[in-house]
Formats: structure tokens, sequence, C-alpha cells
């Protein structure tokens, strides 16, 4: 594999990265600057620990022990590792190579470029110098490094340069990898880019519920977020908190937020069709939407929960008619929504009159939740305005096609209907803020496999997700964030909302 500009290259996360370049390169620099400290197993700090110091070259071998130990098991558990050695010994590599693969983790290589006259000024700086002669060996021995890593079968070979002559670059001014998403961050000109609605699903309001929702909306639209959406739960869902944690009855909360300035969308993602009468249903999202000036949508479901049903003494049909009663639900409120008041029969539906005021002052839209390929896919192709589906990338590309094939049976086009996802990202402000974030919602689930599962990193990390989504055709994604505590939390979202405006 022929190597890449480090500065140019996305590190994937979690790896296994080795670090590669004689003494003064700039290593262990580098390192500090793009990861936590936890994430990096150095020979000198492991030579300090078991032995006099960082140079007591007698503890090598045992610090190199304790090293292999340390990174099989942070591999073994899917975390980032950072191997800061010398990185010269091509059976150590192999070794490092044969561990990423065993834990399935991508293998890294990055070689430091740095000119000869750096290293050499950089080491005689040092309290405790490497011998004149050993750094002439060790960069001696970096010559056709990059030639010999690339066919070594990494996943990926960053170089860094670091050239005495040249001035410092503007990445090098800026410091350290932030979270912070510049306008240079934008995608090609002409891009269709998506909005962003938060979907509330966490509600840690305290004493003063109302206040808290209100505060938590105007952040939203302060943020950049063009809607707000409500989870239609009777119990707070298990993959979120514990069921004796507040989760309110969403369309009296929208009502309420209707009455606030923010300008964003309101709606529900989604309301189970086992909850409402379909009629019922029509008249409170049409209240909504006459409420809130036109703003109103309507996310709608087959429902997936049984004990929610059981606790508040509703019937919980089979999945099959549960879909029937989502067909049914959809065609009844689009009847509802029309001019007039004439009767109405259709497949399903037969209703004596129409009469349903107020009517919305908007065409609003029918979002239908679930992405089950033969029939949930087939309803939204054939009856919804769009299609919410999962934000994972490998699940998404197996549900489009689907999705396109169903539409072109009912003789629409996608490119006519929305595709929107539900996400739920973890990300921090810093490198060690996302790993406390981790540590603190992953419950039992190991780290890893939490912090793959949401994505966890820096606005950066996500904005470079979401526009992959955004290259697929979203038009929408709903953002459930799973550490919402009020409405400061919004503000690491605002980066990657702008940059994608």
């Amino acid at each position: 594999m022929e190597p890449d500009r480090a500065e140019r290259a996305a590190l994937p996360d979690p790896a296994l990265v080795v670090l590669i370049g004689p003494s003064g390169s700039g290593k262990s620099t580098w390192a500090a600057d793009r990861y936590r400290s936890p994430e990096i197993v150095s020979s000198d700090g492991l030579r300090a620990i078991v032995g006099s110091g960082e140079h007591d070259l007698d503890a090598s071998a045992d610090a190199f022990a304790v090293l292999d130990q340390i990174v099989a098991a942070r591999a073994g558990r899917g975390l980032t590792t950072v191997i800061d050695t010398l990185g010269l010994d091509p059976q150590r590599r192999a070794g490092y190579l044969e561990i990423a693969r065993w834990a399935r983790l991508p293998a890294v290589a990055v070689i430091f470029d740095t000119d000869q006259a750096t290293c050499r000024n950089r080491n005689r700086s040092r309290d405790q110098p490497v011998p004149a002669q050993v750094l002439t060996a060790q960069l001696h021995r970096m010559r056709g490094m990059a030639a010999e890593a690339g066919a070594e079968g990494w996943d990926q070979v960053l170089r860094v340069e670091n050239r005495a002559a040249r001035g410092p670059s503007a990445a090098d001014r800026a410091g350290p990898q932030s979270d912070r998403a510049t306008p240079a961050d934008k995608g090609p000109a002409g891009s269709s880019q998506p909005e962003f609605i938060l979907q509330l699903s966490r509600f840690d309001w305290g004493d003063d519920p109302a206040a808290w929702l209100k505060a938590v909306a105007q952040a939203a639209a302060e943020a950049g977020f063009r809607g707000l959406a409500l989870m239609d739960h009777l119990i707070q869902i298990p993959q979120v908190g514990r069921a004796w944690e507040p989760i309110p009855e969403p369309l009296v909360t929208l009502g309420m937020l209707a009455g606030l300035e923010t300008g964003l969308r309101l709606g529900t993602l989604v309301t189970p069709v086992t909850f409402r009468a379909p009629g019922v249903l029509a008249k409170s999202v049409a209240t909504l939407d006459v409420l809130s000036g036109g703003r109103a949508f309507c996310g709608i479901g087959a429902g997936w929960w049984d004990r929610e049903h059981a606790a508040f003494g509703l019937r919980f049909p089979s999945a099959r008619e549960r879909l029937d009663h989502l067909e049914a639900a959809i065609e009844t409120v689009r009847a509802l929504w029309q001019p007039g008041t004439k009767a109405y029969r259709g497949d399903r539906v037969q209703l004596p009159e129409t009469t349903c005021y107020p009517r919305p002052v908007s065409a609003i839209p029918i979002l239908v939740g679930g992405s089950g390929e033969r029939r949930t896919l087939q309803i939204a192709a054939r009856l919804g305005d769009g299609c919410n589906l999962p934000s994972d990338l490998e699940v998404l590309d197996r549900k489009l096609p689907v999705l396109r094939d169903h539409c072109r049976a009912a003789g629409r086009d996608l490119a006519n209907m929305q595709v929107t996802v539900l996400d739920v990202p973890v990300i921090g402000r810093s490198r060690e803020h996302v790993a406390a974030l981790v540590e603190r919602l992953r419950g039992r689930s190991g780290a890893a496999a939490f912090a793959r599962r949401h994505h966890a990193g820096l606005a950066a990390d996500h904005l470079a997700r979401y526009r992959q989504l955004a290259e697929r055709g979203v038009s929408t994604i709903f953002v459930a964030l799973p550490d919402l505590t009020g409405p400061d939390d919004l503000a690491r979202l605002a980066p990657v909302i702008a940059a994608l405006a």
C-alpha cells in the first residue's frame, strides 16, 4: 500500500496504530495531540515503570514484555491502541499486524519522515540524548521505510513530514485536532445537504419540566436544528433509560412547544398505530399543524413493544395485523385531511363523512418508521411521503435498494421520496470527553462495542459520516443524544449542522 499524507488521511477509530520513526522525529508529540494518554502504549514510559527511568535500557526486555501484554489486552477489547516505540523492527511490526488481524482492528502504520537535522537538534536538546552513532543507525534504517511498510499489509500507511526548512503549516498552527468544523469542511458545491431534527427521548427535566422543554427547544433552534421530534412511548424504553424515568405524552408536549417562536417543525418519531384510533390521530396532528402555523409532521409505525401495551390495557395484535392497521391508518389520516366533508370509500377504509376541522394549514408529511423489507418498506413506498431507516451505513445500503424496488413497483421514484434516518451519536468535546461519555453510558456493553454502535467521536468524525448519509440520498437526520441532560449539550452539534448548511 502506498503511504498517504497523514494530514490528508482519516485515521480509523478504533484501530491499532504503530508509530515508526527515529528518536526526535516527533512521534510522542504527534500521538499526544491526537489520542488520550491511556490509548498510547510507550516503551519509554514502561521502562520508567519497570526500571529506573525512561532511559534504563537494562529494563527494555521487561518493558516490551509488558507492552506486548497491554497491546494484546486492549486490542482484544476492540480499543484504540497507539504503539509508541521506534517501530523499526520488522518482526515486531509483523507481530502487531497479527494482533490487529486477530482482534479485527484496522492496522495503521504512521511513518515520521523527519529530516535528519531536526532529529539531531532535538536529540541534543534532551537531558539524556541518544548516542550520536545510535541515532545515525536509526536514520539510516529509515531509508526506504515507506516502501518496506507499504509491502507489509497494513490497512493504511500514513506519512508525517517534518522539515526544518519549512515553516509551520496551517494545521500545525491550529494545534491538535479539535471538534471544530470550519467552512472548509463543507461538501462539494451544489451537493444536497441533509437537515437535522432533534429527537427527544430522554427527559432530565428536574422540577420544572415545561421550562426544561422550552430551553431545549430554543437551544435546538439556535444550534441550527430544523425541527424537534418526540418518541411516542407509554413507558421509557430500555434502550434509552429506566422504566420509572419520565416520558411525556408527545402530542400534548408538542402542543405546548408549538407556542414558542422557534420555527421548528414538530412531530413524532414515531407514533404506533396501536395507541390511538387513526381518526383521533388525524385530528390531533391537524390541530398541531394549525397551532404551529404549518410546521407539523407525522411519523407513524406499526409499534413493537408488547410491555407498554399490556401495562396500559391496549391490545397488541400480531405483526401482520399491526401492518394492516398501519395501511388503514395512513389511508384514514389522508382522507380526513382532504378538503370537503364527503364520504370516503377506499381500499381498507370506509368513512360516512370526512368532517375534520380544523384542517391542516400545510401538506403534512407522513413518515413511515420501520425497516421490514417485505411489508413495511412496501407500505412506505406506496403510502408514505418518507421512510425512516437506521443510520448505520451497512444497513442503509441493504435497505435502500429494497425501498427503491418497492417504489418502482408502486410507480414512484425514490428520488421524490424523503429518506430519513434516526442517529444516536456520542459526540464529545475531546477524546477524553468521548471516552468519559462512553464509560458512563455503556452499562453492561463493552466500551468498544458501545462506541462503535454509537459512532463515538468528535464533531468532525460525525461530519464525515453525515456526508456519507447525504451521498446516499438521506434528506433528514433525526439526532437523539444519549447523554442529553439540558440545552447546553446541543452546542456540540452546532459545528456539524453549520458545516452542512
